[in-house]
């Protein structure tokens, strides 16, 4: 159930809404500033392990790993405004450090202990997903290329593209091809989250891509892996990980089960969001979809054990939960269409640092943040968890910089363990600009995370990235890198499609077809989604430009004819003519208006907006379409009054024209709104091209 940056990363709850209601700012509703508190005492302790070491350079000392975090993760604990942290860290075959930092319960003052303070670990727990779907592998019950269908009995997965079935693959590399879709699908309390296999059957989404061809972060495919599990082996999901996973680690403080087991609930730590200058706890971290992080709690101590067997042939303290094959089936590359730029191990990306191959996965649910990082190449692993979302949804970002911190670290740039090959390095010959025609790099491009079949498609409205071309380089707005701070950023050709950021260590790469035509651009930052190119008519500027053009005209009309109807009143006089056509229109537009202000509310805070996302449980998510469902009945009835007052001649020329023009301001507003899936159902975007 991860809610990541990229579109903000994750869509939703991120930098992107905040700018959508600046663009709103017409209506008159205004962000607010948040400074909530935070504690950040420090208790750490030491770990062991008995795998054998691996990597090929020596650990890094215990003792500088511990200075390392006892100096950064207070600070950036207390720059973003977040309650309390744990870090792991695993290296030559052991546990090298476990620290816990500030509080993981504010008002008691709870400090955060790594070996028994329980954090939701949110989509970390896809790692366990991916674990699970290959033992059965392993055991010859499930086929990574079968159809998903072979297994399923209780329900199917629709044939939208005949002969190109969705495999268990597909379910591993985020390639289902589903639509993204979560809203609701989560739960303020255990008792009320429902079965895995009824929740995939009454919510199965649309599938939008052909299997197999696109990334697309996959919630859906993530908790159907897990039910396959269940099919196959007799048992519900969170028993089995229990079994086969968890107790052969000796991870005695994770749990999948929910409600969760007394004894870690009693050290479960608490998430919290910024707001009103304090702290408040959020909701919505049960439901269903377990396999995909629901419920799912564990320690930083814990995943160190999951760590070192990963790095070590399945195997920890001479237990097993894979096999030799299994585990490095787990960490190869098995999707990414430019072997130039990071792909998709088995639900583990891979990223690149300092010359450095990284596995990752981090886990974003509201309250908690975390990051799961593996060097193979150094037989090193870390694990950061925080419980706090952070002063502008930064929760996720910091865990980022912990990750980044401590690679620049013990493995900087030039540094005697850089120099080994990893995945999506570019060659020697790439140093030098390519010249050339850039032309066919630029537009608008939009993540393929985007729904296409509910109101989160207006994340598109300004998650989306645009490209220019400029002296020879390529200038990218968007969410292309993880620093959330990051804004506007430069790019120049070091390989024929393949860009490198100018002053930073990104890279940007653009597949073509065979016509030369650009079909997607891929990020190092995030090997999930790819973005797909947009016409000039579906530029989210564009949209944003007659969306507010179209408000401001509506906010005048009702202010100026609701005003006009007080002084006609306050003097005596009649009714304008056609009064009723002119209710109609001052009606219309109030409608409108109020709705985008609602509209507005709800996503002011994006903290807040992921949460309401998760639980689906604000009533502006049914009164916001409703309202705008009404305003497209009543614009109805404004074109046949247009239409009437141009023959029978009402309110001379001049007022014609401005109903006129009313109506078409309130037109092209629903259109818009129609096409970001804002009104009613949001059935109308499938036939709405102007949107995409």
């Amino acid at each position: 159930m991860s809610e990541r940056r990229a579109e903000a990363n994750r869509p939703l709850a991120e930098r992107g809404w905040v700018r959508l209601v600046m663009v709103l700012a017409a209506i008159g509703l205004f962000l607010y500033g948040l400074t909530p508190d935070g504690a950040h005492a420090a208790t750490t302790t030491a770990g062991s392990g008995s795998s054998a070491a691996g990597g090929s350079t020596a650990p890094p000392d215990p003792g500088s790993v511990k200075r390392l975090f006892d100096e950064i993760v207070p600070k950036l604990l207390a720059e973003h405004k977040i309650p309390g942290a744990a870090v792991s860290v695993v290296a030559g075959g052991q546990q090298v450090f476990a620290g816990g930092y500030g509080v993981s319960d504010v008002p008691n003052r709870k400090p955060v202990d790594p070996a028994r303070t329980a954090f939701f670990m949110g989509s970390d727990a896809k790692v366990f997903t991916a674990v699970a779907v290959l033992q059965q592998v392993r055991a010859g019950k499930l086929d990574l290329h079968a159809d998903v269908n072979t297994y399923l009995t209780a329900f199917k997965i629709r044939d939208s593209y005949p002969g190109r079935p969705v495999t268990v693959e597909n379910l591993l590399t985020h390639t289902g091809g589903f639509d993204d879709t979560f809203m609701g699908l989560a739960e303020a309390e255990p008792r009320n989250s429902g079965g895995l296999g009824p929740a995939l059957a009454a919510h199965q989404p649309d599938r939008v891509r052909a299997p197999g061809t696109t990334a697309a972060y996959d919630n859906y495919g993530v908790a159907l892996a897990g039910y396959l599990v269940e099919v196959v082996s007799g048992q519900p999901f969170d028993q089995y990980v229990a079994q086969h996973v968890l107790q052969p680690l000796g991870m005695d403080h994770t749990t999948f089960t929910q409600p969760h087991p007394a004894p870690i609930d009693a050290d479960l730590a608490h998430g919290y969001r910024p707001e009103g200058g304090g702290q408040t706890e959020t909701k919505g971290l049960y439901g269903p979809l377990t396999p995909t992080g629901a419920a799912a709690v564990t320690t930083a101590g814990d995943m160190g054990r999951l760590m070192l067997a990963q790095l070590h042939d399945g195997t920890f303290d001479g237990r097993s939960i894979l096999d030799r094959e299994g585990d490095a089936l787990l960490l190869a590359r098995h999707f990414g269409p430019d072997q130039r730029m990071p792909g998709m191990a088995y639900l583990l990306e891979q990223r690149t640092r300092n010359g450095q191959q990284l596995l990752v996965k981090d886990g974003d649910v509201p309250g908690f943040h975390s990051n799961l990082a593996l060097l193979p190449a150094q037989g090193v692993g870390l694990y950061v968890t925080v419980n706090g979302d952070g002063e502008g949804a930064t929760g996720g970002w910091m865990t980022q910089q912990v990750l980044n911190d401590f690679v620049d670290r013990f493995y900087p740039v030039g540094g005697a363990s850089a120099g080994g090959a990893r995945a999506g390095a570019v060659g020697a010959g790439a140093a030098g600009v390519v010249g050339g025609d850039l032309s066919k790099f630029t537009g608008d491009f939009r993540s393929t995370r985007v729904s296409q079949s509910n109101l989160t498609k207006a994340a598109a409205l300004t998650g989306s990235v645009h490209i220019a071309a400029r002296d020879g380089r390529l200038v990218v707005s968007g969410p292309v890198t993880r620093d959330p701070s990051v804004g506007e950023t430069q790019w120049e050709q070091v390989q024929p499609g393949l860009f490198q950021q100018v002053g930073g260590s990104g890279r940007i790469a653009f597949e073509l077809d065979g016509d030369g035509d650009v079909t997607s651009m891929l990020t190092d930052s995030d090997p999930t989604i790819a973005y797909e190119p947009l016409a000039w008519y579906q530029a989210p500027e564009l949209h944003q430009r007659i969306a507010l053009g179209s408000l401001v005209v509506l906010v005048l009309t009702v202010l100026g004819w609701g005003l006009a109807a007080v002084v006609r009143a306050a003097r005596g006089k009649g009714r304008a003519g056609q009064p009723a056509a002119r209710l109609l229109g001052w009606l219309t537009g109030a409608v409108l208006v109020v709705a985008t202000a609602g509209f507005a509310l709800l996503t002011s805070d994006s903290n807040a907006l992921n949460q309401t996302l998760f639980l689906g449980d604000s009533p502006l998510l049914k009164v916001v379409p409703a309202m705008y469902l009404g305003a497209a009945v009543l614009t109805l009835l404004m074109v046949i009054c247009a239409v009437v007052a141009w023959r029978r001649g009402w309110w001379g020329v001049f007022g014609r024209l401005h109903y006129t023009g009313v109506t078409v301001a309130a037109l092209v507003f629903l259109v818009l709104a129609g096409g970001y899936d804002l009104i009613g159902t949001g059935q109308m975007a499938g036939s709405l091209d102007l949107i995409g």
